[in-house]
């Protein structure tokens, strides 16, 4: 019998404080911005994994408020289950995976980032909510869908 392909799930939170700024990370492995997030373990909740994700790449926590958008890497195989999120406590850190955490305005964020991650950002403040999009990890591949 075949090998069968498994998809990895990663989740990703655009934390958005009281004065509208954005919650990014530069991360380490290839100095990309982007809102902070990762692979799930198999024993997490999903909004669990996105809290634990957040903290430790920017020492913030988050209280997930809306899943806004569903994206899959096409070249990865990595569907990505993006929240919006607010601020509840911690102090933004430089960590093992972020070579910089910086609140930035919506404008500043998503032109530091690529269409494919400046696109979450976009998403996540305004609706409906959830989009659904691919990308190849730079560009958006196909068509805006919601579910």
């Amino acid at each position: 019998m075949a090998d069968t392909y498994r998809h990895s799930v990663s989740v990703a939170g655009v934390t958005v404080r009281e004065d509208g700024r954005i919650l990014v990370i530069r991360r380490r492995d290839n100095g990309q911005w982007q809102a902070p997030g990762g692979i799930l373990e198999s024993h997490e909740q999903i909004e669990d994994g996105l809290r634990r994700e957040v903290h430790e790449e920017t020492g913030v926590d988050v209280e997930p408020e809306q899943l806004t958008g569903v994206y899959k890497h096409m070249k990865l195989g990595v569907v990505a289950l993006v929240y919006r999120c607010r601020p509840v406590g911690g102090t933004p850190v430089r960590t093992a995976e972020s070579a910089d955490v910086a609140w930035l305005t919506p404008a500043e964020a998503t032109a530091h980032m690529s269409e494919a991650f400046a696109i979450r950002v976009q998403d996540a403040l305004g609706g409906p909510w959830p989009h659904v999009r691919a990308h190849d990890g730079v560009h958006l591949v196909g068509v805006d869908e919601r579910v």
